[in-house]
């Protein structure tokens, strides 16, 4: 049996709620398995201690979804790959990128043209991944120092990008502070034009106005956190990965592979 997890990033809790009572009303029910499709881990970040006196809370979440008695999980995108040892049952993860890569492909970007940055150290195994997808494109990385949750500052961009198509690669977008300085550092280096894409879109304010005060050409986003009407803006672009997510239902379901959808 299958639960898709509605996240929308404000009622993160409650739908946690929701989930666990749902697990269990099945499990009470005798279900034989149960999967909990969760397109958006709401607790992802918080998978180390960075200072004293922190919770993990990734770890907390993936004992309270195991211990209610979810047998598998379904996961989209998460914030590091390390948080699918927290759970003690099995977890497909399945990326947003092939969505994104197929909406990018269909825009015929020349790929001389093109450069594919990361928006911060942490994320360049992703953005070469992405890169390698699009022709093997060059890789950028924007240098950046954290000085507290949600307060980033641009040190130094790491690449050439001049006369470029910049597409800055991330798996969320919160309040928007990184990618918005990344993108204003990039046009400063000379980019000709920049794309965001990520897979959540979690968007705490001020994120819409960061991201349509014009320093994008696009902002490519999937669905898997619902976005609300007010958060509509000209740039913005929502791609759908309920084929994908259906895709990867199936293929558990009949004990297929999942990582071949992405090879």
């Amino acid at each position: 049996m299958f639960f898709y997890c509605s996240p929308p990033a404000p009622l993160a809790n409650e739908n946690l709620m929701e989930l666990l009572i749902m697990i269990d009303a099945c499990r009470r029910a005798s279900a034989k398995n149960i999967t909990a499709v969760i397109p958006y881990f709401g607790y992802a970040r918080a998978d180390r201690k960075t200072q004293g006196r922190e919770s993990i809370a990734a770890k907390l979440v993936a004992n309270l979804i195991t211990e209610a008695g979810a047998n598998r999980i379904l996961a989209c995108d998460l914030h590091s790959g390390q948080s699918m040892g927290y759970f003690d049952i099995p977890v497909d993860h399945v990326y947003g990128q092939p969505v994104i890569l197929d909406y990018l492909a269909s825009k015929r970007i020349c790929s001389s043209d093109l450069v594919v940055v990361s928006p911060d150290v942490g994320g360049v195994a992703r953005a070469r991944a992405f890169a390698k997808k699009l022709s093997d494109a060059p890789l950028a990385i924007v240098d950046k120092r954290r000085h507290g949750h949600n307060v980033a500052e641009v040190m130094n961009l790491i690449g050439d990008v001049k006369g470029k198509v910049a597409v800055m690669v991330d798996d969320m977008i919160d309040t928007a502070g990184t990618i918005a300085k990344g993108a204003a550092l990039l046009h400063e280096e000379g980019a000709r034009e920049v794309y965001a894409c990520c897979t959540h879109a979690v968007f705490s304010p001020p994120a819409i106005e960061r991201l349509s005060s014009g320093l994008f050409q696009e902002v490519i986003i999937t669905n898997t956190i619902p976005v609300a009407e007010k958060n509509y803006f000209p740039q913005l672009t929502v791609l759908s990965v309920a084929n994908l997510l259906g895709e990867t239902i199936w293929r558990v379901h009949d004990d297929c592979s999942v990582s071949s959808i992405f090879q």
